[in-house]
């Protein structure tokens, strides 16, 4: 069934009807703005279906200012779909916003939803989102639950990126918390996704929908457990990658490339945390897709919560303070307390601080410089008449030689740095194609306005090791050699480059497990120079670039995150 997330119960109008007002794709159920996404398969891919057809009952005729029970008067149709709505409403007896779920009582989901919203409200979580009321009514039967003007959405959330470290694990912790609670009374949720999970203004992670929504669809599973313990590692894949982990796009995310499978988050983005991503790839294991360096897989709430516990804590970041105000005098410290106040009109006078050292402390530590300082010549003219008078008698002995040897202070000067001459090159391709390899002379020609380049890259700066670890070229000096720095012209700026050195065995070796990374620098300039930290001597070295800037220039290939190298040399 295809979907799109809504206000009420996270569902999608796919009878072809239009929204009923302008806004119906920009409110939710807990207030906060949606957009609306088609994720057709991923009931599917969580493990879970729709069992139930939606009936041959129609939908009651509501409109905006009806009132249910003479209480609650409905404001705006979120979503109408297969013979039920869900709307924004008001409690006037509490006045405050509701979310209302509305169908007729002869649908032939209406038993199972109020059966779902009735056991969701004896829950009484207030980590989901509560069930107010569930009542059957004049040949209709809806539910009430709360509204969250506050809250923002998983999905609105992911839009602007990944979330930070501290975040996704607050987010798994608590959502996986809830849920063993949930699952520990028999209630199981079967649609939690991005659309499902919300974040209050203080932090709180909040689950909406608990059973209700998977009731307006008719959606069960046999599993339960695994099913929603599956969608948490999801969530939490989605938090650490701002990607979906299957191959269909979903919730205003990218899927998966096909034909890759299941990868682990530290292979789809640079820096993910490598206890959260092992954690997420636990959750979402299923019919071997797990890697083997991953611990058992988790199947339960219970399980993951366990799981998390035995992480290491991830602490929150460091809070950021603002400076200080400017110091400002107050009309005590001015000397005015006590004063009568100036006429309204009047200017005050400003008074003029006294000249600097002027007071008794002041006066005494003048005179204990002025004594240092007369007595710090009187040593120095000594010093320097000694030293003069030992001159003469050196410089008056006619007969003394002066001899050197290896450890006077001209052996002490260091040696200066000798380029080291390259004598051939080639292109190291790790995975995928080559970029230009009839181009890595260009790089040590001697000619600046020559160079060998990287193609355009869509993601960047960091590049995705999951399809292209890196980039470089292999450089042959001839014998083995100590190497102490490679120096090396770039055509592009901005950003960051990042580009490592590693020792090589031969002039194509095997893979980059095998060679011996010797130094790195990450640069914002059009050069860098990279400092060995790891004294070896060797015949070959790997230049590899593993992040490089946007550029916009149409010189060799379009706009994208891209890197060239005009020239390079080594140095002893």
């Amino acid at each position: 069934m295809a979907e799109r997330s809504t206000a009420a119960v996270d569902v999608a109008d796919n009878s072809g009807d239009e929204p009923l007002t302008a806004q119906a794709d920009q409110s939710t159920a807990d207030g906060v703005a949606k957009n609306r996404e088609r994720d057709t398969d991923i009931d599917e891919a969580q493990g879970s279906g729709g069992t139930e057809g939606p009936g041959k009952a129609s939908p009651p005729e509501l409109h905006s200012g009806h009132k249910l029970a003479r209480r609650y008067r409905l404001e705006e149709c979120v979503t109408r779909l297969d013979g039920f709505s869900s709307w924004r409403a008001v409690d006037e007896k509490l006045r405050r916003a509701v979310g209302v779920h509305i169908l007729p009582a002869d649908h032939a989901r209406a038993r199972s939803v109020l059966a779902a919203a009735r056991s969701s409200a004896l829950l009484g979580d207030p980590r989901f989102v509560q069930v107010l009321d569930a009542v059957e009514e004049n040949d209709l039967v809806y539910v009430v639950h709360e509204w969250l003007p506050d809250a923002t959405e998983m999905t609105t959330l992911l839009a602007s990126g990944p979330l930070e470290v501290y975040d996704a694990y607050q987010m798994v912790t608590q959502v996986s918390a809830a849920m063993a609670a949930a699952h520990r009374e028999g209630l199981a949720h079967l649609r939690l996704n991005p659309n499902a999970v919300l974040r209050t203004s203080t932090g709180q992670w909040r689950i909406r929908g608990l059973a209700v929504n998977a009731a307006l669809r008719g959606i069960s599973s046999e599993t339960p457990q695994r099913t929603d313990t599956e969608a948490i590692g999801a969530l939490l894949y989605a938090a650490l990658t701002q990607r979906w982990p299957y191959e269909s796009d979903a919730y205003g995310l990218s899927g998966l490339p096909k034909d890759v499978g299941l990868i682990a988050p530290d292979q789809v983005r640079a820096g993910v945390h490598r206890g959260l991503s092992e954690l997420a790839m636990r959750a979402l294991a299923n019919d071997g897709a797990t890697a083997s360096r991953h611990e058992s897989a988790c199947t339960t709430p219970e399980e993951l919560v366990k799981a998390i516990g035995e992480m290491p804590r991830i602490r929150p970041p460091e809070p950021s303070f603002a400076a200080p105000p400017d110091y400002q005098r107050t009309t005590y410290q001015q000397g005015t307390y006590g004063r009568q106040a100036a006429h309204p009109g009047a200017t005050q006078p400003v008074p003029t601080p006294p000249p600097p050292l002027q007071s008794r402390t002041g006066k005494a530590l003048k005179w204990a410089v002025s004594a240092l300082l007369i007595a710090a010549l009187g040593l120095g003219s000594w010093q320097l008449a000694d030293a003069l008078m030992d001159q003469g008698n050196e410089s008056g002995d006619s007969n003394q030689t002066q001899t050197t040897d290896d450890n006077d202070k001209n052996g002490d000067k260091p040696k200066p740095t000798q380029p080291i001459k390259i004598q051939d090159a080639q292109e190291f391709v790790a995975k995928g194609d080559a970029q230009a390899p009839e181009d890595v002379g260009k790089t040590y020609d001697g000619d600046s306005s020559t160079y060998w380049r990287t193609r355009s890259f869509v993601e960047g700066p960091d590049m995705n090791p999951a399809f292209k670890p890196g980039v470089g070229i292999v450089y042959d000096l001839g014998s083995a050699q100590k190497v102490s720095a490679a120096s090396i012209g770039l055509l592009y700026s901005g950003s960051h480059t990042t580009v490592s050195l590693y020792a090589s065995d031969s002039l194509t070796p095997a893979s980059l497990d095998s060679m011996e990374k010797i130094g790195t620098v990450t640069t914002s300039g059009n050069s860098a120079t990279v400092k060995v930290t790891k004294s070896v001597k060797t015949q070959y070295v790997l230049v590899w670039f593993t992040a490089m800037p946007h550029a916009d220039r149409d010189d060799y290939s379009g706009p994208g995150y891209k890197q060239a190298i005009t020239d390079l040399k080594f140095t002893e």
